[in-house]
């Protein structure tokens, strides 16, 4: 082995290996939202399933552009992601896999079918998401409380300015 040989693999076992992904960006979430309203198409899906799952991705798409105000690395962060990219797919899919018939009528779960199990995971993920929305809301709603308090005390009746309007003759 030469030493240029030698070198060129020392380098290349040197350069920074990335095995974490890319965290999910909102186009990823969005697309994993459609292909879960296309599985649903195509799977013909109940309708109790399908609203379900509107109802869930619609809240997803809600609280998107509020992650901020929970924190990028927050666990209610993680879970709007893992619920559009991993646990609603799975859920959705697990059931869609199954002969219909079978996964509507056929207890799996004591005396619950597939599709009582999959409503079941779906009331879940969207009372989960339904909190994680609201949290994300209260901060700006805590400040619209604040700055409410603020202008009582500046322009309130304590002594504040009086500011009816009258006629410019009284």
């Amino acid at each position: 082995m030469s030493l240029k040989s030698w070198l060129q693999r020392r380098r290349r076992s040197d350069e920074p290996v990335s095995s974490v992904p890319a965290a999910p960006t909102e186009q990823d979430i969005l697309a994993s939202l459609n292909r879960v309203n296309a599985m649903l198409s195509e799977g013909n899906a109940p309708p109790v399933v399908t609203s379900r799952v509107i109802r869930i991705a619609r809240t997803i798409n809600d609280t998107l552009p509020r992650l901020r105000h929970l924190g990028l690395g927050s666990m209610e962060s993680y879970s709007v992601v893992a619920t559009a990219t991993d646990y609603l797919p799975e859920a959705v899919g697990g059931y869609l896999r199954l002969p219909r018939e079978w996964a509507d009528t056929r207890p799996i779960d004591g005396y619950k079918t597939s599709l009582m199990v999959l409503i079941d995971q779906l009331e879940l993920l969207g009372a989960t998401m339904d909190q994680i929305f609201d949290a994300a809301n209260r901060a700006d709603a805590q400040a619209l409380l604040a700055h409410g308090m603020f202008l009582e005390s500046k322009f309130g009746h304590s002594g504040g300015t009086d500011l009816t309007l009258g006629s410019p003759h009284d």
